[in-house]
C-alpha cells in the first residue's frame, strides 16, 4: 500500500528562531538533505503537502510541494514531523493506524485507507524510526556529525576522475565529483570523511576541502578552509567555514570565520564577518530570543542567521547569536545576542520598512537567476507582517 506523505510543522517557539514563521521548518537542512527530503526517502514518495502557518501558504521555493494550513488528512497517509530527521529507508508500513516513534517520542502518524486524521490516534501500532530528533534550529549543528558522513557515503561510486593538479589527502575513493570545475592546487582531505561536489560546483585554487563535506549544485568555493559542513546550492563561500549548515543561495565571498552555525537562504555576510562559537568559560551556550531564554546544552554554537539577513564588513557575532530574518546589521561591530527580524542597524531600535525589504529582494534574487513575481512578493510580504506583529 502506498501512503501519501504530509509534513507537519510545530507551533512557532523561540527554539525555532530565526526560521519559525519565516519558512516551513520542513525546508531546513539536516545533514546533506532537507528534512522533507529525508522523509520522502524514508517513506518512498514525494510529499503531497507541508502543513505550516497560514501566512506561509504557497511559499515560493522551487521543488517544494504545496504549503497549506493544517487540515484533516484522509488515508492512506503518513503525517511526519518537521522536527525529526529520519535516516535511510523505512520498512513496509502497516495497513491500519500506526505511530512512528524514536526513542519513545512520537515523530509521525499513519492513517489507514478511508480513515481521517486530525490528531493523535489511540491504539495505533508503534513503528520505531531511526533518526535525529531536533529540539530547535541549534540541533542542526550537532546533527551534522550524526547524519552527514552517512549521507555522503550513500552518494559515492560514480565520481569524475581526480582533477588535474588537485592534491588528495586520504582515500581518493571517498571523493565524489559530479561535473564540477576544480582548478589546480585545490586540496581534498578525506581523512575524516567523504567530500562530495554536486554538478556545476566551481572550486578555486587555494581552497582546502576537508570531509565530511557536501557542496550543492552550482555553488562557488573561492578559497580558504572548508570542513565538516553542508553547503547548499548556489552559495558563494570563501574564508574559514566549519561545522556549519547553509540552506542555499547565501553569500560569504570574503575572509572571516563561520563555525557551528546555521545560515539561511539569501544571507549576505560582509567581508570579515566572524562568529564566536565557544564561550570563554567553555560552558553550555544559552540563546536569547526576545524575552525568552533557550538552553541548548551545546558547548559549541556560533550564529543562527535567518533568511535574507545581512551583516556589514567587520561584524563580530557573539556566541549563540540569533539574527532574525531580513535584519540588516551595520551599526555595531559587536551586535547583541539577539537581533530582531527586519531590524535596521542591528540594535533593535529601528526596523526596515516592508517596501524597502521587497525592493531589496527584487535586486538580489535575480542575481542568482530567481525571478521575483507577484506570488513571491505576496508571501514574503506576509512573512514581514507576521514577524513584526
Amino acid at each position: 500500500m502506498n501512503h501519501a506523505l504530509y509534513l507537519l510543522d510545530p507551533d512557532p517557539s523561540p527554539a525555532w528562531a530565526p526560521f519559525a514563521g519565516v519558512r516551513p521548518l520542513s525546508e531546513l537542512r539536516a545533514g546533506a538533505h532537507l528534512v522533507r527530503e529525508r522523509w520522502e526517502t524514508y517513506i518512498g514518495v514525494d510529499a503531497t503537502a507541508v502543513f505550516a502557518l497560514p501566512h506561509l501558504a504557497d511559499f515560493p521555493e522551487p521543488g517544494m510541494p504545496p504549503v497549506r494550513p493544517f487540515a484533516p488528512v484522509t488515508g492512506p497517509a503518513v503525517i511526519a514531523s518537521s522536527t525529526f530527521a529520519p535516516r535511510g529507508l523505512g520498512p513496509s508500513l502497516p495497513e491500519g493506524p500506526f505511530r512512528l516513534t524514536c526513542e519513545g517520542v512520537t515523530v509521525g502518524w499513519g492513517v489507514a485507507a478511508g480513515a481521517t486524521w486530525s490528531g493523535p490516534q489511540p491504539q495505533a501500532v508503534t513503528v520505531e524510526v531511526q533518526g535525529v530528533q531536533l529540539r530547535g534550529v541549534f540541533d542542526l549543528v550537532p546533527a551534522l556529525a550524526r547524519l552527514l558522513p552517512e549521507d555522503l557515503r550513500s552518494m559515492l561510486g560514480d565520481s569524475d576522475p581526480v582533477p588535474r593538479g588537485a592534491i588528495v589527502i586520504g582515500d581518493p575513493a571517498l571523493l565524489e565529483i559530479r561535473d564540477a570545475m576544480v582548478e589546480p592546487g585545490v586540496v581534498f582531505d578525506t581523512t575524516a570523511g567523504p567530500v562530495v561536489l554536486e554538478s556545476g560546483v566551481e572550486v578555486k585554487s587555494g581552497t582546502r576541502l576537508e570531509g565530511p563535506l557536501w557542496t550543492g549544485a552550482n555553488a562557488r568555493l573561492l578559497g580558504g578552509l572548508l570542513k565538516a559542513s553542508a553547503i547548499g546550492p548556489r552559495c558563494v563561500i570563501r574564508g574559514e567555514l566549519q561545522h556549519t549548515v547553509l540552506l542555499g543561495y547565501a553569500n560569504k565571498a570574503h575572509d572571516g570565520f563561520v563555525g557551528h552555525s546555521v545560515v539561511g537562504r539569501w544571507v549576505n555576510l560582509g567581508a570579515g564577518t566572524i562568529t564566536s562559537n565557544l564561550k570563554n568559560t567553555y560552558g553550555a551556550i544559552r540563546l536569547s530570543v526576545g524575552a525568552a531564554t533557550v538552553e541548548t546544552g551545546l558547548q559549541f554554537l556560533g550564529s543562527l542567521i535567518g533568511d535574507h539577513a545581512k551583516t556589514a564588513i567587520g561584524t563580530l557575532l557573539p556566541t549563540g547569536c540569533v539574527v532574525g530574518a531580513g535584519a540588516s546589521v551595520f551599526t555595531a561591530v559587536r551586535p547583541p545576542k539577539y537581533v530582531p527580524p527586519f531590524s535596521w542597524g542591528g540594535d533593535g531600535e529601528a526596523r526596515g520598512s516592508r517596501d524597502g525589504f521587497l525592493q531589496v529582494l527584487e535586486r538580489v534574487l535575480p542575481r542568482r537567476d530567481i525571478p521575483v513575481d507577484d506570488a513571491t512578493r505576496a508571501v514574503l510580504g506576509r512573512v514581514y507582517d507576521w514577524a513584526i506583529r
